[in-house]
Protein backbone atom coordinates (compact mmCIF):
# COMPACT_ATOMS: atom_id res chain seq x y z
CA UNK A 1 0.00 0.00 0.00
CA UNK A 2 1.31 3.43 -0.83
CA UNK A 3 0.60 6.43 1.30
CA UNK A 4 -0.61 9.70 -0.14
CA UNK A 5 1.50 12.46 1.36
CA UNK A 6 -1.26 14.94 0.59
CA UNK A 7 -3.88 12.92 2.47
CA UNK A 8 -1.43 12.27 5.33
CA UNK A 9 -0.69 15.98 5.61
CA UNK A 10 -3.39 18.35 4.34
CA UNK A 11 -5.99 15.59 4.68
CA UNK A 12 -5.16 15.20 8.38
CA UNK A 13 -4.23 18.74 9.39
CA UNK A 14 -7.28 20.50 7.91
CA UNK A 15 -10.02 18.57 9.75
CA UNK A 16 -8.15 18.62 13.05
CA UNK A 17 -7.48 22.33 12.76
CA UNK A 18 -11.23 22.69 12.23
CA UNK A 19 -11.81 20.60 15.36
CA UNK A 20 -9.36 22.82 17.27
CA UNK A 21 -11.33 25.86 16.16
CA UNK A 22 -14.49 24.18 17.47
CA UNK A 23 -12.78 23.57 20.82
CA UNK A 24 -11.98 27.27 20.96
CA UNK A 25 -15.66 28.06 20.27
CA UNK A 26 -16.55 26.16 23.43
CA UNK A 27 -13.68 27.78 25.32
CA UNK A 28 -14.85 31.28 24.33
CA UNK A 29 -17.95 31.03 26.54
CA UNK A 30 -16.04 29.64 29.51
CA UNK A 31 -14.45 32.84 30.94
CA UNK A 32 -17.75 34.71 30.85
CA UNK A 33 -19.62 31.84 32.52
CA UNK A 34 -16.94 31.60 35.23
CA UNK A 35 -16.52 35.36 35.54
CA UNK A 36 -12.78 35.24 34.81
CA UNK A 37 -10.57 37.24 32.49
CA UNK A 38 -10.24 35.39 29.14
CA UNK A 39 -6.47 35.99 29.31
CA UNK A 40 -6.36 33.61 32.28
CA UNK A 41 -7.57 30.76 30.08
CA UNK A 42 -5.33 31.72 27.16
CA UNK A 43 -2.28 31.80 29.41
CA UNK A 44 -3.02 28.56 31.26
CA UNK A 45 -0.52 25.74 30.96
CA UNK A 46 -0.36 22.22 32.32
CA UNK A 47 3.10 22.74 33.75
CA UNK A 48 5.32 25.76 34.28
CA UNK A 49 7.71 24.46 31.62
CA UNK A 50 5.03 23.89 28.98
CA UNK A 51 3.50 26.31 26.49
CA UNK A 52 0.27 28.13 27.30
CA UNK A 53 -3.01 27.44 25.53
CA UNK A 54 -2.43 30.24 23.03
CA UNK A 55 1.09 28.94 22.33
CA UNK A 56 -0.17 25.38 21.88
CA UNK A 57 -2.63 26.57 19.25
CA UNK A 58 0.12 28.60 17.55
CA UNK A 59 2.43 25.58 17.47
CA UNK A 60 -0.26 23.31 16.01
CA UNK A 61 -0.77 25.88 13.25
CA UNK A 62 2.97 26.27 12.74
CA UNK A 63 3.71 22.56 12.40
CA UNK A 64 0.88 22.02 9.91
CA UNK A 65 1.76 25.06 7.80
CA UNK A 66 5.54 24.63 7.83
CA UNK A 67 5.41 20.90 7.03
CA UNK A 68 3.04 21.30 4.11
CA UNK A 69 4.85 24.37 2.79
CA UNK A 70 8.15 22.47 2.88
CA UNK A 71 6.62 19.49 1.09
CA UNK A 72 5.13 21.75 -1.58
CA UNK A 73 8.29 23.85 -1.93
CA UNK A 74 6.48 27.05 -0.90
CA UNK A 75 7.20 29.66 1.74
CA UNK A 76 5.04 29.07 4.80
CA UNK A 77 2.20 31.42 5.65
CA UNK A 78 3.22 34.01 8.23
CA UNK A 79 0.85 34.82 11.06
CA UNK A 80 0.40 38.11 12.86
CA UNK A 81 2.67 38.77 15.84
CA UNK A 82 -0.17 40.51 17.71
CA UNK A 83 -1.15 39.12 21.10
CA UNK A 84 -4.06 36.81 20.27
CA UNK A 85 -7.42 36.46 21.91
CA UNK A 86 -9.67 33.50 21.13
CA UNK A 87 -11.15 35.23 18.08
CA UNK A 88 -7.66 35.90 16.72
CA UNK A 89 -6.59 32.29 17.35
CA UNK A 90 -9.62 31.09 15.40
CA UNK A 91 -8.78 33.53 12.60
CA UNK A 92 -5.23 32.15 12.44
CA UNK A 93 -6.56 28.60 12.26
CA UNK A 94 -8.80 29.67 9.37
CA UNK A 95 -5.78 31.26 7.63
CA UNK A 96 -3.81 28.04 8.12
CA UNK A 97 -6.61 25.94 6.65
CA UNK A 98 -6.92 28.24 3.63
CA UNK A 99 -3.15 28.14 3.10
CA UNK A 100 -3.02 24.34 3.29
CA UNK A 101 -5.94 23.89 0.93
CA UNK A 102 -4.33 26.22 -1.62
CA UNK A 103 -1.08 24.21 -1.81
CA UNK A 104 -0.65 22.13 -4.97
CA UNK A 105 -1.45 18.49 -4.34
CA UNK A 106 0.99 17.24 -6.99
CA UNK A 107 3.92 19.06 -5.37
CA UNK A 108 3.16 17.51 -1.98
CA UNK A 109 2.67 14.04 -3.48
CA UNK A 110 6.06 14.27 -5.22
CA UNK A 111 7.93 15.18 -2.03
CA UNK A 112 8.31 11.75 -0.39
CA UNK A 113 12.03 11.43 -1.13
CA UNK A 114 12.77 15.15 -1.37
CA UNK A 115 15.32 16.38 1.17
CA UNK A 116 13.95 19.12 3.42
CA UNK A 117 15.39 20.87 6.45
CA UNK A 118 13.22 21.91 9.37
CA UNK A 119 14.53 25.00 11.16
CA UNK A 120 13.88 25.13 14.88
CA UNK A 121 13.15 28.40 16.66
CA UNK A 122 16.73 28.49 17.95
CA UNK A 123 18.03 28.39 14.36
CA UNK A 124 19.31 24.82 14.28
CA UNK A 125 18.20 22.63 11.42
CA UNK A 126 17.33 18.97 11.09
CA UNK A 127 17.23 17.28 7.70
CA UNK A 128 14.51 14.86 6.66
CA UNK A 129 13.02 13.32 3.58
CA UNK A 130 9.54 14.68 2.93
CA UNK A 131 7.97 11.44 4.12
CA UNK A 132 10.04 11.24 7.32
CA UNK A 133 9.40 14.91 8.10
CA UNK A 134 5.69 14.33 7.90
CA UNK A 135 5.37 10.93 9.55
CA UNK A 136 8.04 11.06 12.25
CA UNK A 137 8.09 14.74 13.15
CA UNK A 138 5.35 17.08 11.94
CA UNK A 139 2.26 14.92 12.45
CA UNK A 140 3.37 13.84 15.97
CA UNK A 141 4.26 17.46 16.85
CA UNK A 142 0.91 18.68 15.52
CA UNK A 143 -1.08 16.16 17.54
CA UNK A 144 0.97 16.82 20.66
CA UNK A 145 0.04 20.51 20.52
CA UNK A 146 -3.63 19.95 19.60
CA UNK A 147 -3.97 17.38 22.39
CA UNK A 148 -2.25 19.64 24.91
CA UNK A 149 -4.53 22.55 23.96
CA UNK A 150 -7.52 20.23 24.48
CA UNK A 151 -6.10 19.09 27.84
CA UNK A 152 -5.57 22.68 29.02
CA UNK A 153 -9.16 23.56 28.16
CA UNK A 154 -10.46 20.43 29.90
CA UNK A 155 -8.29 21.15 32.93
CA UNK A 156 -9.73 24.68 33.04
CA UNK A 157 -13.23 23.25 33.17
CA UNK A 158 -14.33 23.88 29.58
CA UNK A 159 -17.11 21.39 28.81
CA UNK A 160 -15.40 19.18 26.20
CA UNK A 161 -15.51 15.51 25.32
CA UNK A 162 -13.39 13.24 23.16
CA UNK A 163 -15.89 13.66 20.32
CA UNK A 164 -15.07 17.40 20.31
CA UNK A 165 -11.40 16.55 19.79
CA UNK A 166 -12.07 13.90 17.13
CA UNK A 167 -14.80 15.76 15.27
CA UNK A 168 -17.46 14.10 13.15
CA UNK A 169 -16.65 10.70 11.61
CA UNK A 170 -15.43 10.92 8.04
Amino acid sequence: MTISLYEASVGVFVPYLGNLSGLLDKAAAHPEARNIDPAVLLNMRLSATMYSLKQQVAEANRHAVVACAMLAGHAPHEFSDAEPDITELKSRISEAIDFLQDLPRAEIEAAADKEVAFTFKNGTQRKFTGKSLLLTFSVPQFFFHVTTAYDIMRHAGVDLAKKDFLGPPK
